[in-house]
């Protein structure tokens, strides 16, 4: 027997509940901080656009890392190092099935979307984006998928184009078609809106920009949780996730990119693990996809995404993505009938977000009384300032859904928002 056989024979194989029909009180056991109470309530976590929770699975599996295989990857020939690497490539081959990427090569690991959508500007934007060249964004991105690429446009005196939505939180297509032209070298829009909870026509923002063969970043931090994403279906260019809110630990994610992108970009660290060779005269560097995961990883967190990727295949994801459909129209049909209540974002197509404002009442003071009543969400202007703008408001209070949610904890959501106006009125 091979020592690659004995490591994974070795390997730990976590068995998974399967859920023959979407029965939410079982998916509900599987998630253990769900069971605690808050302020003597039972807790209702609905700022999963922030950070999804964690499955036992998950919980299992980094924890028979940290006791049985820790040890750093790739460049030990010991036991332990080898079947830590196993586990590591193991998820890279995970999320290449799970985004149907091409090869797990294309599949970069990084912290989440933030260092991805970074990665990207670096190693494209500084390569191929000169002076006088424009970059296009929306005005519903995330705070990283703004900053990075206003970062590149003064640095190499370039233009950032911006994409227009309409009031209900979409993006108008024919303004965008205005905006693409020779000068345009990059495109970089979000999925799924954080803020707004829409969901863009990427499909189409994409095809649109490959006219004039210009590249298109997809921020997928929404995307990847509440989709069915297909990367070679959807044609992008890059794509990048985070980890944490796809019912992973923290510090995991991931950004594809097309291998023949990915090839002629510069690294974005340097470091060990990343190169051929190394003298004071020249460094050369290693192929994909270690070009770009200098030094040593965050081992167990990237581990950790590939059982968050069982886990959501083995429920069934797509069936997690209709049942959190549902659930968002339940909570829009009922939050909508609150007299001075008002919904920020009425898209057609959304996905799990649901923004909402309360007339004479700050979002804070209304994320500090559902508290007190058990409730998690998130209140601010979730680092989309410009979509505040303009709606013209400081801030919303957002309740944001993942498939163990409930239809019960809506309608508390519901009373607790009753409450707020009961007691500013």
């Amino acid at each position: 027997m091979s020592v690659t056989e004995k490591i994974l024979m070795a390997t730990p194989t976590l068995e998974i509940p399967t859920v023959a029909e979407w029965d939410v009180e079982r998916i509900r056991e599987d998630f253990p901080v769900l069971r605690q109470t808050v302020n003597g309530k039972p807790l209702v976590y609905l700022d999963n656009a922030a950070s999804s929770q964690v499955p036992q699975i998950v919980v299992d599996r980094g924890s028979i890392y940290l006791e049985q295989e820790h040890s750093n990857i790739h460049r030990g020939v010991h036991y332990l190092s080898q079947r830590a690497t196993t586990a590591y490539e193991g998820a890279r081959e995970k999320v290449k099935r799970f985004i149907n990427a091409r090869e797990a090569r294309e599949c970069i690991f990084v912290r989440g979307a933030t260092e991805g959508i970074n990665l990207v500007m670096h190693g494209y934007g500084r390569k191929f984006v000169g002076e006088g060249d424009e970059v296009i964004i929306s005005v519903m991105e995330h705070h990283s998928n703004i900053v990075p690429w206003q970062m590149l446009c003064e640095e190499k005196n370039a233009t950032l184009r911006v994409i227009p939505m309409n009031d209900a939180g979409e993006l108008l297509l024919d303004e965008y078609d205005a905006l693409l032209n020779e000068r345009t070298k990059f495109v970089a829009v979000t999925h799924i809106s954080n803020a707004l909870g829409t969901i863009n026509p990427v499909k189409e923002i994409i095809a649109r920009a490959h006219k004039y063969g210009v590249p298109v970043l997809l921020d997928g931090a929404q995307g990847a949780p509440h989709l069915k994403v297909d990367v070679q279906d959807l044609g992008c260019d890059f794509y990048a996730l985070s980890g944490h809110k796809m019912f992973a630990p923290t510090g995991s994610g991931v950004v594809y990119g097309k291998a023949e992108w990915l090839e002629k970009m510069n690294p974005f660290q340097g470091g060990g693990s990343m190169i051929r060779t190394v003298s004071f005269e020249k460094t050369t560097y290693a192929g994909l996809p270690d070009k770009f995961e200098a030094g040593t990883p965050a081992i167990a967190s990237q581990i950790g995404l590939g059982a968050a990727i069982d886990y959501l295949n083995a429920i069934g994801h797509e069936q997690a993505v209709a049942y959190e459909h549902e659930l968002l129209l339940y909570a829009t049909e009922k939050i909508s009938a609150i007299e001075g209540v008002r919904i920020v974002g009425t898209a057609r197509e959304k996905a799990s977000v649901l923004s909402f404002v309360v007339d004479e009442v700050h979002p804070h003071d209304i994320g500090t009384i559902l508290d007190q009543e058990g409730i998690a969400v998130r209140a601010g202007h979730h680092c989309a300032q410009p979509v505040m703008k303009h709606f013209n408001v400081p801030a919303t209070a957002r309740a944001s859904f993942a498939f163990y949610n409930t239809k019960q904890e809506v309608d508390t959501l519901v009373h607790a928002i009753e409450k707020v106006i009961e007691v500013f009125s």
